[in-house]
């Protein structure tokens, strides 16, 4: 569905937004990588609640374009095969600190990913992580791969999985923090 583009008057100046009525249930805000500004809506949702949000969100909207604005952009991928590499240093470098806790060795799978960094699938005994991380340092790498790993374990992110990330990887939010900002 092609969405309608709207603009709103804001008290930091006029929004352009682009408004799509969707078969959802909550009003979607986001702003893209490209600091496009989407409205997603219930059909039974009206305008003038979706020109409202964007009024009440618009120093979220700013803080967001403002952050893409200076965002260092990642370099190119490498190549699929150094991509492969370097993930599996990472899996590599941080599977000691969990393979005494029980934990096998798990298949390593990598593919492009939209909106996860890596996630792992306990029951089948794989782990897959996303080739964008091969652009990132190395700490943030072996803070993915700790976390899946540690997903054989705890299947959540619940005190137990943030206890055991802790006791393994002392700095593992600050990292996190490093990678959401990337």
């Amino acid at each position: 569905m092609v969405g309608q583009l709207r603009q709103v008057d804001t008290d930091r100046g006029p929004v352009t937004y682009t408004l799509e009525r969707k078969p959802v249930k909550n009003l979607n805000l986001r702003v893209t990588a490209s600091g496009e500004v989407r409205l997603s809506i219930p059909k039974h949702c009206s305008v003038r609640q979706a020109d409202r949000l964007i009024q009440e969100r618009c120093a979220w909207i700013s803080a967001a374009q403002e952050k893409l604005r200076a965002a260092v952009p990642l370099p190119p991928p490498p190549d699929p095969a150094v991509c492969r590499a370097l993930l599996e240093e990472a899996v590599a470098r941080v599977y000691p600190s969990v393979q005494p806790l029980g934990v096998a060795m798990p298949v390593l799978k990598v593919r492009a990913m939209r909106s996860q960094w890596g996630n792992c699938h306990w029951r089948q005994g794989y782990i897959t992580l996303n080739t964008a991380l091969a652009r990132c340092p190395e700490p943030l790498r072996d803070y993915v791969a700790l976390h899946e790993l540690v997903h054989f374990l705890h299947h959540d992110h619940g005190p137990g999985f943030q206890a055991q990330m802790t006791a393994l990887m002392p700095d593992w939010q600050t990292r996190r923090r490093q990678l959401r900002g990337s």
